[in-house]
């Protein structure tokens, strides 16, 4: 009786050739044997690097360089200075699943000609409680939702979810990891978004020089995060994701176009 083949490992591993790229990590064939590293030790010698077990992949991707928890593993904040050996196919696949939970089911799925991806629409539409003010975003306000949330300063999965006036990302916008719906902290920051859409309004007259003042402000505090503060905290004025959805509204403004925000 043959072993069972997993389809989605079979066809990821042909992909592979003698490198590939999959998020910050680079994964080599050594005959019938990988090496993953962080792409950033893609040039270095083995011996200047930590040997990690596949036992170890798991602990070391909780945590950033500094010590934060990392609560979105897509996220680009997985520390460097590693590499670990995969004797076959199959350790291959517990460390990638160890490093990307699932990526290789989603990105297998994604490669279906339709894709099982999910409408932003329809998913707040499931939602109860306390999520369910989501519902009341704008197609607008929803779009803008997701380009701050979903920026790859934050989560290097390409978004295939469904968001009235957005495409789908691509492989070079991101990675070969696809996000095929909405993941908890989206929901969580859509409802932050929400609640305060729904706040009274303040009338601020800017001048457009105030306002590229203001825009500025907005990408330095980006450049340098406050530190302390965790990810999905959107209570937090200062959080990077409330201030990409600041600089998102910003860059909507009938102003100069040298101050909207980089692409």
């Amino acid at each position: 009786m043959s072993a069972f083949v997993n389809p989605a490992l079979k066809d990821f591993v042909t992909q592979i050739g003698s490198e590939l790229t999959l998020a910050q990590i680079v994964i080599t064939a050594k005959g019938r044997t990988f090496e993953l590293r962080h792409l950033e030790d893609r040039g270095r010698p083995a011996r200047d690097l930590r040997e990690l077990k596949l036992d170890d992949l798991r602990a070391m991707a909780q945590f950033t360089a500094s010590g934060a928890f990392r609560p979105l593993k897509s996220a680009p904040t997985l520390q460097t200075g590693w590499h670990c050996a995969a004797r076959d196919e199959a350790e291959l696949e517990s460390a990638v699943n160890r490093l990307y939970p699932g990526a290789l089911a989603d990105w297998f799925a994604a490669q279906s000609p339709l894709p099982p991806v999910t409408n932003f629409r329809d998913f707040t539409g499931r939602q109860t409680g306390m999520y369910r003010v989501t519902t009341m975003l704008s197609d607008t306000q929803t779009e803008r939702v997701a380009r701050a949330c979903c920026h790859r300063s934050f989560c290097l999965k390409r978004r295939l979810w469904i968001v009235s006036g957005l495409t789908p990302e691509t492989v070079d916008d991101k990675s070969l990891i696809p996000c095929l719906e909405p993941c908890a902290i989206l929901l969580e920051f859509a409802r932050k978004a929400a609640r305060i859409e729904q706040e009274a309004k303040m009338k601020l007259e800017l001048s457009p020089g105030e306002t590229a003042t203001l825009m500025a402000a907005v990408e330095i505090a980006l450049r340098h995060p406050e530190g302390g503060l965790r990810e999905a905290d959107f209570d937090a004025p200062a959080n990077p994701r409330r201030l990409q959805l600041l600089r998102e509204k910003l860059a909507a403004l009938p102003i100069s176009p040298t101050v909207r925000p980089e692409e």
